[in-house]
């Protein structure tokens, strides 16, 4: 009998610990960012297809290197709601391009099947954007965005400045398609910011109000609503 306790003590002891270190694995990942937001873009290389001219090319960070750009992640070719992202932001491209940002797509796809999907899918008749092929997913596990069990990667969409930083960053799960209206107003508020110095209340659009930080800051700390009222936020 004394045996017999001595190895369920053990054995208990040793269920414990192994509860234990799981614990701190789950802590320590828990505690681990996953975002690029303030960091530098990761760099990269791929091949892609340029729907603009109908062939395929090489896309490398360095093609971006001081412009404005965004890199956007999507699951994959002839899917159902992708090509109507990619279509949105092939619409707004003319406004992208007045800002002077590039658009890069990226799926897990190869660029055969980009191609293909261009030319087949109706809603992407007259695309102009260039896709990335990132079939082993390295592009897409630098930026956080790989599922591995199923060699996808979310839709993630990453605002990139001049100087490398990303300075935005929205990542979501499959089944709902972004708002491309929203983030060409994300893109207009951080190029103000960032040409100016202020910062941009919720919903802020040219011509409306920003804040006053950088000369009022201490008279606006806790006094906000003497500057801005919600109705002028959502108007």
């Amino acid at each position: 009998m004394a045996c017999d306790t001595n190895t369920v003590e053990a054995k208990a002891s040793q269920t414990n610990q192994e509860n234990q270190n799981s614990e701190m694995k789950v802590q320590e990942k828990k505690s681990m960012s996953s975002s690029l937001v303030l960091q530098k873009a990761p760099e990269f290389k791929m091949d892609a297809y340029d729907a603009k001219t109908g062939h395929y090319t090489t896309v490398n960070s360095e093609d971006y290197k001081g412009k404005w750009h965004v890199v956007c992640f999507y699951p994959a070719d002839f899917t159902f709601v992708c090509p109507t992202e990619i279509a949105a932001m092939n619409a707004k491209y003319d406004e992208f391009q007045e800002l002077g940002v590039e658009i890069l797509a990226v799926s897990t796809d190869t660029k055969f099947s980009h191609k293909r999907f261009v030319e087949t899918e109706p809603i992407l008749a007259g695309l102009k954007l260039t896709i990335g092929a990132d079939p082993t997913g390295t592009v897409s596990r630098a930026f956080g965005v790989m599922i591995e069990d199923e060699g996808i990667a979310l839709r993630g969409r990453f605002l990139i400045n001049p100087e490398g930083v990303c300075v935005a960053q929205e990542v979501q799960a499959p089944m709902v398609g972004r708002n491309v209206n929203e983030f060409l107003r994300q893109v207009r508020a951080w190029q103000h910011a960032s040409k100016t110095g202020e910062v941009c209340p919720a919903g802020w659009r040219p011509g409306k109000k920003t804040l006053p930080v950088a000369t009022d800051v201490e008279q606006m700390t806790g006094r906000v609503g003497d500057y801005i009222t919600i109705e002028e936020i959502l108007s």
